[in-house]
């Protein structure tokens, strides 16, 4: 009887799959009401030039100093944060400034990895593919850091 369920889906669900490891392709996340939900710290690390090294960030509490905290939801894309990035970095307002953007999370050995995800450009005249994307789509998960280096 037991042996039954389990093979019916009656069992324990199987843990999820580390990170990294090729995941079956979500469904498009529904977007957030953001009227009834609480946004999230979003810790964003700006750099001209690249991204910073995972080594910038090995030790807690002594993250890259150029950070910016941004409330936000896990709906929102990249080129929202685009938009928000330049309010607070003249680098970014450039008309020609090309945004790449990384997720900078610990692996389970605690040592941080960054991952790019996306790249938008200033201005969104000039659409990038990726200006889309949302947080979620981009398997974000709340902690995780944002790295945005500014070309």
């Amino acid at each position: 009887m037991a042996e039954t369920a389990r093979r019916q889906g009656g069992g324990r669900p199987l843990p999820p799959l580390p990170r990294g490891v090729n995941q079956p392709p979500r469904v498009k996340s529904e977007p957030v009401d953001r009227e009834k939900t609480c946004p999230l710290l979003l810790r964003v690390f700006t750099k001209s030039g690249g991204h910073h090294t995972k080594e910038d960030y090995a030790v807690r509490g002594k993250e890259p100093k150029d950070e910016v905290q941004i409330y936000t939801w896990k709906d929102a894309n990249l080129r929202e944060l685009t938009d928000l990035v330049k309010e607070v970095s003249v680098a970014a307002r450039r008309r020609d400034a090309r945004l790449s953007f990384a997720f900078v999370y610990p692996d389970k050995n605690g040592r941080f990895i960054v991952r790019q995800v996306g790249q938008t450009m200033s201005y969104p005249n000039r659409k990038q593919p990726d200006d889309s994307k949302t947080l979620a789509d981009l398997h974000f998960e709340i902690g995780d850091y944002l790295d945005v280096a500014i070309y």
